[in-house]
């Protein structure tokens, strides 16, 4: 990642994700979601944001945005006039209303969270989690290193699909097959991480003393324009929403 974006700590952008989540599960209205996601999207490209390697993290989000928006619809809270009525399926003004919201939230949500923690460095993020944060070192470490391993499972499930199929156990009953293969690389994992936790004791990760760290983490004036900004631009959809009256508390609807 490149741009402004990039000279931020991995904190910050960690915190403004969850500020930008809490806000938009406070209300399901169009106004604040459909605010949040064109200005929170304006403000990703104009940080640094790559639009194409956002549009491809965006491709999972994409799909359930229209499936939750479409459920909200069918089956949401019944209000205002009716437009369908079959069945189970009950579809009113109000219901179409909230599965609209429903899908700029979760689109919006999906933009906001993967473009501020899409590209994020493991090792910055864990180095600002205990320096600025002050979780437990040993948290966060292990967690650092379950990370840096959780790649490695790819290779494993391949590796040991090649070796059973050399030893002419992976010729048929796909199921089984995989439940085997999926408690082989289960044990293997399980074996790996005590060889790693064996090893971080070893080298004082797991001392009560003191730590130091080899790269200081600390925040910039980059961080303060970010803050500054994802305030303004929730603010922004706040307020808008509130004048236009389309602000409904989650706490009011589920009344």
């Amino acid at each position: 990642m490149t741009g402004a974006l990039a000279r931020t700590n991995p904190v910050t952008r960690l915190l403004v994700a969850i500020g930008f989540a809490i806000v938009l599960v406070l209300s399901v209205d169009v106004v604040s979601a459909g605010t949040a996601l064109v200005l929170g999207g304006a403000l990703l490209l104009v940080a640094g944001v790559v639009p194409r390697g956002l549009v491809l993290r965006m491709v999972p989000v994409a799909i359930v945005a229209p499936i939750a928006g479409l459920g909200i619809a069918l089956y949401g809270v019944a209000s205002g006039a009716v437009l369908l009525d079959w069945g189970f399926v009950h579809v009113t003004e109000g219901s179409v209303q909230l599965g609209l919201a429903t899908f700029l939230r979760v689109l919006a949500l999906g933009v906001c969270g993967t473009g501020l923690l899409g590209g994020i460095d493991a090792t910055r993020l864990a180095d600002g989690l205990a320096q600025l944060l002050h979780l437990p070192s040993r948290f966060v470490l292990g967690a650092l290193a379950a990370f840096r391993l959780f790649g490695l499972l790819g290779q494993d499930w391949r590796a040991l699909t090649l070796a059973r199929r050399a030893r002419g156990v992976a010729d048929r009953g796909r199921l089984r097959r995989f439940a085997g293969q999926a408690f082989a690389l289960l044990v293997l994992s399980v074996r790996r991480g005590g060889v790693l936790a064996t090893a971080m004791e070893a080298r004082g990760f797991g001392g009560q003393g003191g730590r130091t760290w080899a790269r200081p983490s600390r925040l910039g004036p980059p961080d303060a324009v970010l803050v500054v900004a994802a305030a303004v631009v929730l603010g922004v959809a706040v307020s808008a929403s509130l004048l236009t009256g389309s602000w409904h508390p989650v706490a009011v609807i589920g009344r």
